[in-house]
């Protein structure tokens, strides 16, 4: 049972460190897709607010226009925001990942230590039922 259970800890280990980079890449990725489908939203309000309630739409594609506008002025406060949130998000993965990895290193270890001390607690308890037995054949005698 002992050695099943440790096979099933070292196939997730192995499992979350094979999977733990993809995660973090995608984690990323689909932060700052989401930013960067925030700041379309975005110019998008403030070309229509700027172009009046009326949508123009292209005759060749049946698109609004105001969605294919790239030209929009951003400041800096908006370039920098989005970075520093992707660094504090990174940050967080990053630490996430490592309790991720480490909990079940942990569990691994807490499991061996524990069955240790079981091994060394009935040792204890054989040499004490030896010693009184021994005691008792004196006594008998």
């Amino acid at each position: 049972m002992k050695l099943k259970l440790l096979n099933v800890l070292t196939v997730c280990l192995i499992t979350l460190v094979v999977f733990s980079p993809g995660l973090v890449v995608f984690s990323i990725v689909w932060g700052r897709h989401v930013e960067f489908v925030r700041m379309q939203n975005l110019a998008c309000d403030l070309n229509k607010k700027t172009t009046g309630d009326t949508d123009f739409v292209s005759p060749t594609t049946g698109k609004d226009l105001s969605q294919c506008q790239t030209n929009i002025t951003i400041s800096d406060r908006n370039v920098v925001n989005p970075i520093s949130a992707a660094a504090e998000q990174y940050k967080l993965v990053t630490i996430l990942q490592w309790f991720v990895l480490i909990t079940p290193i942990f569990v691994g270890l807490g499991i061996i230590v524990y069955d240790r001390y079981l091994v060394y607690r009935a040792a204890i308890l054989k040499e004490q039922v030896e010693m009184l037995e021994r005691l008792w054949q004196q006594s008998i005698e």
